[in-house]
């Protein structure tokens, strides 16, 4: 059932690439891919089910994406900085990708999963830009360093990016709330009580 399972996936994102995910329907789905609904509740058990499964399928093109942009005979340079264009323009077209990476899930997209968290996701392209780079090329301390320098341009793209619109931000207000609300509790050990 390998083929219906990947038929559905492709009809459900192509659903998803035209309308908000509540707005989804699975008759639709199973019948853009050619199956029975049967088929499609037998092969993800309920709608939440294939939105896991589309965040699943997701993050292993992301990875796959990752590990394309860090291959080729190029130096560490030039395959650090593919890796950081690919997670900058993936997120762009990839809302779905662009929550994960951020965890800021707007209510169009299928429901949030636990797993993997944005964290895990960066760790995961640090570690395999480092394994992909040494010996001899980039430490892992770079790798992270870029990793994280493309992310914060997901997070916060720059002037005359075509996602640049106010509508967008609002799933992002309360992760950044939150952010901003922990530095401020932070206790630092400074002699003026000042953030270092």
């Amino acid at each position: 059932m390998p083929a219906a399972r990947e038929s559905l996936l492709e009809a459900a994102g192509a659903a998803l690439a035209a309308r908000p995910w509540p707005d989804v329907r699975m008759v639709e789905v199973a019948a853009a891919a050619g199956v029975s609904r049967q088929t499609l509740y037998n092969e993800f058990g309920d709608k939440a089910g294939l939105g896991r499964a589309m965040v699943r399928r997701e993050t292993e093109w992301y990875l796959a994406g990752v590990d394309r942009a860090l291959a080729g005979p190029a130096g560490s340079a030039e395959r650090l900085l593919a890796l950081a264009d690919w997670i900058v323009g993936a997120a762009r077209a990839h809302p779905l990708l662009r929550a994960l990476l951020t965890g800021c899930w707007a209510p169009e997209l299928p429901a949030p999963v636990p797993r993997p968290g944005p964290g895990e996701l960066a760790r995961a392209v640090c570690e395999r830009a480092a394994a992909a780079l040494a010996p001899g090329g980039a430490t892992p301390q770079r790798c992270e360093l870029v990793v994280r320098l493309a992310l914060s341009y997901v997070i916060v793209p720059g002037k005359g990016d075509q996602w640049e619109d106010p509508e967008s931000w609002r799933p992002m207000t309360p992760t950044i709330t939150r952010v901003i609300e922990t530095i401020f509790r932070v206790e630092t050990r400074s002699p003026r009580n000042t953030m270092p």
